[in-house]
């Protein structure tokens, strides 16, 4: 799927020669929460809803508050995961989108990449989702590789989700018949398992230890 095809053009962009009132307006008629501004092409940045809806002089030009421009873009190459990094790094619903000459190609839109991310094999294909940690400084994404692969799992992908006091946490997506193996192989190898998954026999273990202690308490 190319996320090309999803660049719009819809909203045509404003100049700073249009007023405030008309940029108010298009706050009312659009669910957006910025609208890219250019000049011959060329992007000069993005106003916010919040910052133009402050603005009391509806009849003034927004040149006046260029002060007010926020500056982010995404390259015409960006995948879906640098975008939902922009989205997320600038509170924003579009994107404006930018071609290897630096011209003003349209934006993308928070929704429908949202929705090109969703319907990818990473997310719909059916799979475990297994979370583990281990220190940073021993962690090794081929280790992790080399764990699923050699008890028979495919990896689909896998990111680090969380980084905390040297530790980190990193989510696998796998699909394997064996996913305890795949389970017992991490914890041989030190990995803290932080999901929780059905028929874990470790934890069963864990859990019949426990209770025939309890049992052994009350006699």
């Amino acid at each position: 799927m190319n996320i090309n095809d999803y660049i719009l053009k819809e909203i045509k962009a404003f100049h700073l020669k249009d007023t405030v009132k008309k940029a108010q307006r298009l706050f009312k008629n659009y669910p957006i929460t910025h609208f890219p501004v250019i000049e011959n092409n060329k992007l000069l940045g993005s106003f916010a809803e919040d910052d133009i809806q402050t603005l009391e002089n509806k009849e003034e030009e927004l040149v006046a508050h260029s002060y007010l421009l926020n500056s982010f873009f995404a390259d015409e190459k960006a995948t879906v995961l640098e975008l939902l990094k922009i989205f997320a790094d600038n509170n924003t619903t579009i994107i404006p989108v930018l071609n290897k000459d630096k011209n003003y190609m349209g934006y993308y839109d928070l929704c429908d990449v949202l929705d090109v991310f969703s319907t990818s094999p990473f997310m719909i294909e059916e799979s475990e989702t297994l979370i583990v940690e281990k220190l940073e400084m021993d962690y090794s994404m081929g280790e992790v590789s080399q764990i699923v692969e050699a008890n028979g799992g495919n990896l689909l992908g896998v990111y680090i989700s969380e980084k905390s006091n040297d530790f980190v946490q990193v989510t696998l997506k796998i699909v394997s018949d064996e996913i305890n193996e795949i389970i017992q192989t991490f914890r041989r190898y030190d990995y803290k398992i932080v999901s929780n998954h059905e028929n874990d026999i470790y934890l069963e273990d864990l859990k019949n230890r426990s209770d025939y202690l309890q049992k052994y308490l009350e006699m």
